[in-house]
């Protein structure tokens, strides 16, 4: 993959959250020819059903990775062309666009069933 992608990962003391809607931050991740370019954690707004994915797509999101997520988040970034990577155990951000990057992102159960 080349070009240029934008990624955003829900956090919690910039570690990534199990739970999307609870973030207190988003790590908003630029990448370029495979590498990271820059990374900048940004309040989102209040949560209700829906923000989110408006939010994000607003930034110009392409991906998003998370640990769990409601159906109607899910249904909002299709709606948006955002690819979303669902139930990622953990770590820092870096590390996991690091390994999207390389084919290495490990995802399974959806931990969040609304």
């Amino acid at each position: 993959m080349t070009g240029k992608k934008k990624f955003a990962v829900p956090t919690v003391d910039r570690v990534l959250t199990a739970h999307f809607g609870h973030c207190n931050q988003f790590a908003i991740i630029d990448t370029e020819n495979d590498s990271i370019i820059s990374v900048d954690f940004i309040a989102p707004p209040v949560h209700q059903p829906g923000v989110y994915p408006r939010f994000l797509a607003d930034q110009g999101v392409d991906v998003i990775i998370s640990g769990g997520m409601g159906h109607r988040a899910r249904d909002l970034f299709a709606q948006n062309d955002i690819e979303v990577c669902i139930g990622v155990l953990s770590g820092s951000p870096q590390n996991l666009v690091e390994q999207y990057l390389n084919n290495q992102l490990q995802t399974g159960q959806n931990p969040c069933d609304h």
